[in-house]
C-alpha cells in the first residue's frame, strides 16, 4: 500500500503575531512538496456565500465554497505572499496546502491568494508579504501603530 501524497506531515506550527496580523510559523523545517496541512471548513450553502462576511472563505468549486473560520483550522492563518513558499492543490473536493520549496524553522508560510483577492482587499491597503515590504518599511508601519495604541493606565496604590 502506497502512501497518500494528500496527507499532512504532522509538522509543529505555531500562530503568531505577523506583518498581516496573525499567521503560521514552522516551528521545524518543512521539505519542499510536503503535505504541511489541509484547508478546511463548513460548506457554505449558495445563499450563505454571498452574504457571508468572513474572510475565510475558500472557493474550491463552482459549487462548493468553505468557510474555513473553524478555529481548528491552523491553515486560516497563512497569509498571502506574493513570492509564496507554499501552494494550494485542491484533490477530491479537499484543499491541501504543500511546501514549494524547503521551509525553515521560524519562517512564516505563505500561498498567493489569487488576483481576485489580492486586488479586492489587498491592494487597496497594500501588500504586507516580505517581498513587497522592506524591514524599514514594516519597522516604520509598526511604529506607528504602536503610536495609535492606548497607553496602559498606572495603578494608584
Amino acid at each position: 500500500m502506497t502512501k497518500s501524497r494528500y496527507k499532512p506531515g504532522g509538522f509543529d506550527l505555531a500562530v503568531r503575531k505577523a506583518r498581516a496580523g496573525k499567521g503560521l510559523f514552522a516551528k521545524e523545517d518543512i521539505p519542499k512538496g510536503a503535505c504541511v496541512t489541509e484547508y478546511f471548513g463548513r460548506t457554505l450553502t449558495r445563499e450563505e456565500e454571498y452574504t457571508s462576511r468572513s474572510r475565510y472563505l475558500f472557493e474550491v468549486t463552482k459549487k462548493k465554497t468553505i468557510d474555513g473560520w473553524y478555529k481548528g483550522n491552523v491553515a486560516r492563518y497563512i497569509n498571502h505572499s506574493c513570492k509564496p513558499n507554499c501552494e494550494v492543490e485542491v484533490y477530491k473536493k479537499r484543499v491541501w496546502v504543500f511546501s514549494k520549496r524547503k521551509i525553515k524553522a521560524g519562517e512564516e508560510l505563505g500561498y498567493d491568494y489569487g488576483k481576485s483577492y489580492f486586488d479586492a482587499f489587498l491592494k487597496p491597503i497594500g501588500c504586507r508579504c516580505m517581498k513587497c515590504m522592506s524591514e524599514k518599511q514594516w519597522a516604520k508601519v509598526e511604529a506607528k501603530e504602536a503610536k495609535k495604541k492606548p497607553k496602559k493606565e498606572k495603578k494608584k496604590a
